[in-house]
């Protein structure tokens, strides 16, 4: 079995981002050689989501509305976690939680195995300072 471990830094400008990072989950799995297996991508930061969906700006925008309208709106009195740490960022960890921080994207054929308009993105709750996305191919 092949492996190869890459890792992503973002350092967002906003608060809030949905970055699409498919092409680098292809380079590790590139640099691996994996042609059936899978890569493992994975934030390593608990405000910060991997996720797979559709690439269209509109949808981006109805995720992060619905975040804030549905799932856990950016009111830091809300929330125990702020008043306890001192920190405002209680939203991003319940945002994180909802989306997911990891997906297994499936290798065939020598290329990922996603849907026709399937990609893999980076979504960060809570950002403007350095957080890291493993990614990680294995297979043969």
């Amino acid at each position: 079995m092949r492996t190869h471990t890459d890792y992503l830094t973002f350092n967002t400008s906003a608060r809030q981002e949905i970055i699409d990072i498919t092409d680098s989950v292809e380079a590790c799995r590139a640099a691996a050689s994996v042609s059936d297996g899978f890569v493992l991508v994975s934030a390593m930061h608990i405000s910060a989501s991997v996720f797979v969906n559709d690439h269209e700006p509109g949808l981006w925008k109805d995720i992060l509305q619905w975040l804030e309208e549905r799932i856990a709106p950016w009111d830091a009195d809300r929330y125990r976690h702020n008043s306890g740490t001192g920190e405002d960022n209680a939203a991003a960890h319940l945002r994180s939680l909802t989306i997911g921080h990891e997906v297994i994207v499936p290798v065939t054929g020598g290329a990922l195995d996603l849907g026709p308009w399937q990609r893999v993105f980076y979504g960060e709750w809570d950002g403007q300072r350095p957080k890291r996305v493993i990614l990680k191919a294995m297979g043969v």
